[in-house]
C-alpha cells in the first residue's frame, strides 16, 4: 500500500489518550506513515486495552495528577510532533469538585504537557495539534466543564501559536463534532435518538475516527507550513446550522 505520508518517517509522535477511539486512529495514521508513535493510556500496561498496542510504545499517564505531565515528557524525550487528545467528561460537572477535576485534565493538563515538552519541539520546529470539540465554539448545558475546557482550548491554541511561532513551533486544533467511537456508542443505541442526533448534520451520518486523523496528519505535517493558531471543525457541517 502507498504511504500518503512519508513526510512522518523517523518521526517521533506523542498523542495523549492514544489508547482508543480517536486517538488511537490518529496514532495508527502516523505509525502507518512510518513515524514512532508514543501513546498514553490510565492503565497500568498496553495489553490492558482490548485494541492491540503492539506497534506502539506505551506510557502510562493520569493528567488528573499534577505530575503526570512532566513524567510523559520525561519518558517522551525528543519528538517532533505533540498531539494532545486526552480528554474526559464528567456527570457531576455542576459541582466544585467535578468542574475541576474535567478542567485539569482537558486544559491545565495540556499547558503543562506543551510547557513540559516546548524545549523538544523548539529543537525540532515541531508542531502541537490539540483535541478541540464542537463545544469548543457551542455550548453543551449539561456539560460546563467540558464545554469550558474545550473553548479554554480554542484560547490556548491561538496564545501558544502566537507566542511559539518565532520557535518555529506550529499549534492547531481539531474540533470534532459527532463521531463514531466507543463513546458515543450510547447515542447510537437508540435508533429514534439517532435519528434525531443526525438530522443537525447536513451530511446526515457519523464521521468517523480515521477522518479526523487525517485532518490532523495534515496539520502536523510538512504540508500545512503556514498554518498556525487555526481550528478545523470536523463535523459534517453540523456548526453550519
Amino acid at each position: 500500500m502507498t504511504n500518503s505520508w512519508p513526510e512522518f518517517k523517523g518521526k517521533r509522535v506523542l498523542i495523549t489518550g492514544g489508547s482508543q477511539g480517536i486517538g488511537l486512529a490518529t496514532a495508527k495514521a502516523f505509525a502507518d506513515s512510518g513515524a514512532e508513535v508514543l501513546v498514553t493510556g490510565t492503565r497500568a500496561t498496553a495489553a490492558d486495552y482490548a485494541d492491540n498496542l503492539a506497534a506502539f510504545t506505551y506510557i502510562q499517564a493520569d493528567f488528573a495528577s499534577p505530575e503526570a505531565a512532566k513524567t510523559v515528557a520525561a519518558a517522551a524525550g525528543a519528538i517532533d510532533i505533540l498531539v494532545n487528545n486526552a480528554g474526559t467528561g464528567r456527570a457531576d460537572e455542576y459541582t466544585d469538585e467535578g468542574f475541576r477535576a474535567v478542567i485539569d485534565v482537558n486544559l491545565n493538563a495540556v499547558m503543562a504537557l506543551s510547557l513540559a515538552l516546548h524545549p523538544a519541539l523548539k529543537a525540532k520546529a515541531g508542531s502541537i495539534v490539540n483535541m478541540g470539540s464542537l463545544s469548543s465554539f457551542l455550548a453543551l448545558r449539561e456539560t460546563p466543564a467540558y464545554t469550558a475546557s474545550k473553548a479554554g482550548l480554542l484560547g490556548l491554541t491561538r496564545a501558544l501559536a502566537d507566542k511559539w511561532a518565532a520557535d518555529g513551533i506550529r499549534v492547531n486544533m481539531v474540533a470534532p463534532g459527532f463521531i463514531r467511537t466507543r463513546m458515543t456508542e450510547i447515542s447510537r443505541t437508540d435508533a429514534d435518538y439517532e435519528r434525531r442526533l443526525l438530522k443537525a448534520v447536513p451530511m446526515r451520518r457519523w464521521g468517523e475516527p480515521e477522518e479526523v486523523a487525517e485532518v490532523v496528519l495534515f496539520l502536523a505535517s510538512a504540508r500545512a507550513p503556514y498554518i498556525t493558531g487555526q481550528s478545523i471543525a470536523i463535523d459534517g457541517g453540523l456548526m453550519l446550522r
